[in-house]
């Protein structure tokens, strides 16, 4: 049986992206193959984990476990306040330092190349490497140095990779945006201040870029912070209920491309 191949395009968004987790769990309820997966900071690390075998019921667990205390570790400021050694140790664990190229799903981790302002697409080589790049917010997490480069968020450049979801092959695209440009935080400290300033430009350069997703899943979770690390089972939550009110769509959208390309 000819079926399309569907992509899921998870975009950045900090905190707000454990509602990729939701979105995951109920395609995988609904019988929703996922072929491929582009991620883009928090995207890039939640679909690194997935990819890594990992079942949606264990990274829900280690989601609502998350204390972001934990993996803080403080330096002097140069190029960032955090040197980020205890995050990319978490993300060695927890995809078994695998290269991108052994995960059990086709990733795409997307970066910024700060000093040639380009995008920078990872499909092989180490996942650690890649989705630490990925999560680097300038200001706050010290850049990865990798080659020639030096790598920084990928929301910087490609706050929601779905052409890179096409790149990779896939008929349908599904991308799941978690930044809904509600902004209800209060600034109160040097950290506030660059995500905000960081949330209002991918806010304004999304304007610009044709965002030609098949679907496009926006879980409702702007009134939560994005720095935070709380409420991350009501964030999960949103995901699953703007999945599940989309999900006639996306099986409409299936069954058009089955139609059309002969079942």
């Amino acid at each position: 049986m000819i079926r399309p191949k569907i992509g899921l395009a998870l975009g950045s968004g900090g905190a707000r992206g454990f509602a990729h987790l939701g979105v995951i769990k109920v395609l995988l309820d609904h019988n929703i193959p996922i072929d491929y997966i582009a991620g883009s900071s928090m995207g890039a690390l939640i679909g690194s984990f997935y990819g890594a075998g990992h079942s949606i019921d264990r990274l829900y667990n280690l989601a609502i476990a998350f204390k972001r205390k934990y993996y803080l570790d403080f330096t002097v400021p140069k190029m960032g306040f955090i040197a980020g050694n205890r995050v990319k140790e978490l993300i060695r664990v927890f995809t078994q330092g695998k290269n991108i190229e052994e995960l059990k799903i086709p990733l795409a981790i997307v970066a910024t190349d700060l000093i040639k302002g380009e995008r920078v697409v990872f499909r092989e080589g180490s996942v650690t490497d890649a989705v630490r790049a990925s999560i680097s917010i300038p200001g706050i997490l010290v850049p990865e140095k990798k080659d020639d480069r030096l790598l920084v968020d990928g929301g910087v450049i490609d706050r929601l990779p779905v052409s890179v979801a096409r790149e990779m092959g896939a008929d349908i695209v599904i991308a799941v945006d978690v930044n809904d440009g509600k902004k209800v935080e209060e600034i109160s400290s040097i950290f506030d201040v660059i995500m905000q300033s960081i949330d209002l430009m991918q806010d304004e350069l999304v304007k610009y870029v044709v965002n030609d997703s098949d679907i496009t899943i926006k879980p409702k979770v702007g009134i939560f912070s994005a720095r935070a690390f709380t409420n991350i089972e009501e964030i999960i939550k949103m995901g699953e209920e703007e999945a599940l009110l989309l999900l006639p769509t996306i099986l409409e959208v299936i069954e058009k491309w089955k139609e059309t390309n002969g079942e």
